[in-house]
């Protein structure tokens, strides 16, 4: 093993990238873990490395299929950015009828004023000592986003260590590790619950990149030469 050669450090930086697509894709996803599991805040009531989790995963299996058919890289990123928003998209929508219908709790949010969406005020609707409750419009398009985003940067490590080594388990392995090492760099950086784009916590995207980048190159790197790139 003597180095690594200019095609592979080509898939290390498409590594890389995929790495911070994800990391700042978390920001994006409404996450409200348990409170929002007791209607009192907003957001999916899970923990934000699960949520982005489920949604990589996701997208990579639609990438996957995608790569039985072609070699188009834009086609496969594409194809897992779509299989991630498909997934959010229908847990928010299910998440809302289970508020709305089964709960009766009103899809309003603490963190606004005004949806940034529709434009309707939030606190007339808000219950005392809660900080909303369901998933409001905005959640829902920034959820979108991020499922874009994380599917996308997902799809990405997966085309570079299959372009690698021709194994897709080999390549699924090593691609939800690197996935899973962002959402979770990610998720210390948020540090609780998140609305998406409109939360005050969203600002600090730029923070986790650093780590984002550094993680995703060591990682990148272990992978490659591991997987036969070296």
């Amino acid at each position: 093993m003597t180095g690594i050669d200019a095609t592979s450090v080509m898939y290390i930086i498409e590594i890389i990238i995929g790495g911070l697509l994800v990391a700042i894709g978390v920001h994006f996803v409404p996450v409200g873990g348990a409170p929002a599991a007791m209607a009192q805040a907003t957001g999916v009531g899970t923990g934000t490395v699960q949520l982005a989790a489920g949604s990589g995963l996701t997208g990579l299996l639609a990438a996957g299929l995608m790569m039985k058919m072609t070699d188009d890289l834009l086609l496969i990123v594409a194809s897992g950015a779509v299989g991630a928003m498909i997934m959010i998209d229908a847990t928010m929508v299910v998440g809302n009828w289970v508020y709305i219908y089964g709960v009766g709790a009103p899809p309003a949010s603490a963190k606004v004023n005004y949806d940034p969406i529709t434009k309707l005020p939030q606190p007339p609707y808000m219950a005392p000592g809660t900080v909303g409750q369901g998933i409001p419009t905005v959640c829902y398009v920034s959820g979108t986003i991020g499922g874009l985003l994380g599917g996308a940067g997902g799809s990405l490590i997966y085309f570079a260590l299959l372009s690698i080594n021709g194994n897709p388990g080999l390549s699924g392995i090593f691609a939800i590790g690197i996935f899973l090492v962002n959402a979770v760099l990610a998720s210390w950086n948020i540090q609780g619950t998140i609305e998406g784009f409109h939360d005050t916590k969203f600002k600090r995207w730029p923070r986790v990149l650093q780590a984002a980048l550094l993680a995703s190159a060591i990682i990148g790197v272990m992978a490659v030469m591991i997987t036969g790139g070296a």
